[in-house]
């Protein structure tokens, strides 16, 4: 059984809510999950000891959230190289957060990254958002 931390900036929730269903797909799949807030990362220990990561972020003016950027700073030193992972996050425009995130885990940390890149959705109630972000889950497990 293999275990899954996805980690999430989120001001309006709908990012937490994707991160949530993201748990969903791994739980149905048999397999643990943590979901944790940027804030409950206080270093590059709590993020070790997982066969596997999602992190995510809204995107705000074409950036992502501060608080995800200072925990990538912190996953650089937790040796996740060749580890499976996945990127979310919702946008109301433009949705470039989730892609920086993805790139980061790929060519930075060295991450096997999920196929089709990044899951960016609206919101997750949108547009068949609930199934996409279970599917999303499905995928990072199935890479371990």
């Amino acid at each position: 059984m293999g275990k899954i931390l996805i980690v999430y900036a989120s001001r309006s929730n709908e990012t937490k809510g994707i991160a949530d269903l993201i748990a969903e797909g791994i739980r149905i799949s048999g397999h643990k999950v943590d979901v944790k807030k940027t804030n409950e990362i206080k270093n590059e220990e709590d993020l070790k000891g997982y066969d596997g990561y999602a992190f995510g972020s809204a995107t705000y003016h074409g950036e992502m959230i501060t608080s995800m950027k200072q925990i990538l700073f912190m996953a650089e030193r937790a040796e996740l190289k060749d580890k499976p992972g996945g990127a979310f996050g919702a946008y109301g425009w433009s949705g470039e957060a989730a892609g920086r995130i993805f790139d980061t885990m790929e060519h930075i940390y060295g991450m096997k990254m999920v196929s089709g890149g990044p899951l960016m959705l609206k919101a997750s109630w949108i547009g068949g958002g609930v199934q996409a972000a279970q599917e999303y889950g499905k995928s990072i497990i199935a890479m371990i």
